[in-house]
């Protein structure tokens, strides 16, 4: 089974090479990994350079946005399954597209996701946020659930099933693109218990009031136009279900 990740980055040359190890160190070795550069000018195109032998594809070039970038790096894929993995991003283990391969061979699902943990973007030792997520069941996005997107892996056929990204959300396109999946097509998931991503902090998304507020109008937006019963409560939720995951202890070890 061949797993193809997708990196964009746009003026990250300080994390990017911590991504690029993060792949190279996986166990499983069946990767295409895709860089997407938006015409970095502050040399993170020369460390990509550095590593060109142990990456797939690397287009560079201006795109309109995190989610443009994305789609271009979902056509170009010819792997079984696609993931993200963000230049601020990188696994919390070398086993991890290990454990997630052998779910989609042993459930035989349409997806999968896992846990996630916001890090201190200078010391990645430091826990900031630890996102423990949950198994799925149809409705729970209601309740203002939704699975930690870098580390939800979905079949490739399913995108070209049911759509890529959609570029009319500036920093909702994630959730639309779950909420879609998810609630709207009923494709199946599986939820590993532990963590599979370690974020670095500092998301577009929460970057600014201005950009918290274009975020919940998105994700307002988001059940609306996939025909789904949705209402401003559930983003109230879906914020507060947030704040446990400041609270929680971090967890003292990975599963491997």
């Amino acid at each position: 089974m061949k797993i193809s990740i997708i990196t964009a980055v746009y003026n990250r040359a300080d994390v990017i090479e911590d991504c690029i190890k993060s792949v190279l160190s996986q166990s499983y070795k069946n990767i295409e990994h895709i860089i997407i550069d938006g015409g970095s000018t502050d040399g993170a195109l020369e460390v990509i350079e550095r590593y060109r032998n142990g990456i797939s594809k690397i287009v560079s070039e201006p795109d309109d946005g995190i989610y443009d970038a994305l789609n271009k790096g979902i056509r170009l894929a010819t792997g079984d399954i696609i993931g993200f993995l963000h230049a601020d991003d990188f696994y919390a283990h070398d086993k991890v597209i290990e454990r997630v391969v052998e779910v989609f061979l042993k459930h035989g699902v349409d997806s999968c996701y896992g846990d996630l943990l916001y890090v201190d973007r200078n010391n990645t030792d430091r826990v900031i946020r630890y996102w423990k997520s949950s198994p799925y069941k149809l409705g729970k996005f209601k309740y203002g659930w939704m699975p930690p997107h870098p580390t939800f892996f979905v079949k490739r056929v399913i995108y070209k099933r049911y759509g890529y990204f959609n570029t009319d959300f500036r920093i909702a396109a994630d959730y639309e693109l779950m909420l879609r999946f998810l609630e709207k097509h009923k494709i199946s998931t599986y939820y590993i218990p532990e963590v599979l991503i370690k974020m670095r902090l500092g998301g577009a998304s929460n970057k600014s009031l201005k950009n918290m507020a274009i975020k919940s109008y998105e994700d307002y937006k988001a059940w609306k136009i996939n025909n789904l019963k949705g209402s401003f409560l559930i983003i109230l939720l879906k914020n507060v279900v947030k704040i446990p995951q400041f609270l929680r202890p971090s967890p003292k070890t990975y599963t491997s």
